[in-house]
């Protein structure tokens, strides 16, 4: 397999400010970017505030921020999360090389943050999560 050509941080931020004009957008030269910015899964959804952290030579993160989000009846844990205490999403499973840098996080990572929104809506109501994924272990909320 071509090694891919990471995309510039700077094309990054760009798109993400066309795409999203109402987030803040912060990058440390082509090191560090995070974005952050309101998702609205369906027109029915109301708005999250989602965080995006890339940092050169880390798995970028992506947390929902803010409000804390509900649980399902009977769940002590989010469904396909890194982590229920940070609400870090798990978005892809990194050995299927299902995302790399050369891919916009607007075409990539915050559709599919999105669309994991959507799934956690349709979990919290029905109990079931439908949005596929690869079960892994993650820490359950401490109160």
């Amino acid at each position: 397999m071509e090694p891919v050509s990471r995309i510039s941080l700077l094309h990054q931020e760009g798109a993400l400010k066309s795409y999203f004009p109402a987030s803040r957008v912060t990058r440390k030269g082509e090191d560090e970017l995070i974005w952050v910015g309101e998702l609205t899964p369906t027109p029915l959804s109301r708005s999250y505030q989602t965080k995006l952290h890339y940092k050169r030579g880390e798995f970028i993160r992506v947390f929902v921020i803010g409000e804390k989000l509900k649980l399902a009846e009977g769940q002590n844990t989010l469904p396909h999360v890194y982590s229920t205490p940070l609400q870090q999403l798990c978005l892809y499973y990194p050995p299927y090389n299902e995302w790399h840098t050369g891919m916009f996080y607007v075409h990539t990572l915050i559709p599919w943050a999105s669309e994991w929104l959507f799934h956690y809506e349709t979990w919290v109501a029905t109990g079931k999560w439908r949005g596929g994924g690869i079960e892994h272990r993650q820490e359950p909320i401490v109160d």
